[in-house]
């Protein structure tokens, strides 16, 4: 098991949301998950126009390519999230709030980066959310 501590120095202020500072990580091998969108095993896009539905979904990949590799959402050190529409953001916060909880309990949440960009690689797609982690 990797040798994880998460931090929040005071001179970095609060996070504005649900993700911390910095990782600080003594581990034998990282995984690199690259950015999940919301579709399912055949390429289908799930909740089309339904941001939540589409955050359930990314999530839901993000944990089938953990679960490949024996890992958990404790293993998680850090996402990159992509958004289409910085009106979502506060949908992303709320989602978040509700769930983080029970992927990470009592730990701190991973590091993250959110980025506004113009699209994704198809136009229904809203989310994209890239995570590397540590075994």
């Amino acid at each position: 098991m990797p040798e994880i501590q998460i931090l929040n120095p005071v001179g970095l202020g609060t996070p504005l949301a649900q993700y911390s500072q910095v990782a600080r990580v003594k581990a034998s091998e990282f995984v690199f998950i690259a950015g999940q969108v919301a579709t399912d095993p055949q390429g289908n896009t799930v909740g089309a126009g339904d941001f939540d539905a589409q955050c359930v979904q990314v999530f839901r990949n993000i944990d089938i390519a953990l679960k490949e590799v024996g890992a958990t959402w404790q293993n998680v050190l850090q996402f990159t999230t992509y958004l289409v529409h910085s009106q979502d953001i506060p949908r992303l916060g709320a989602y978040r709030e509700r769930t983080f909880p029970g992927m990470f309990g009592t730990r701190a949440y991973p590091t993250n980066t959110l980025l506004m960009i113009d699209r994704l690689v198809r136009e229904d797609l809203l989310i994209e959310v890239q995570a590397v982690a540590a075994l």
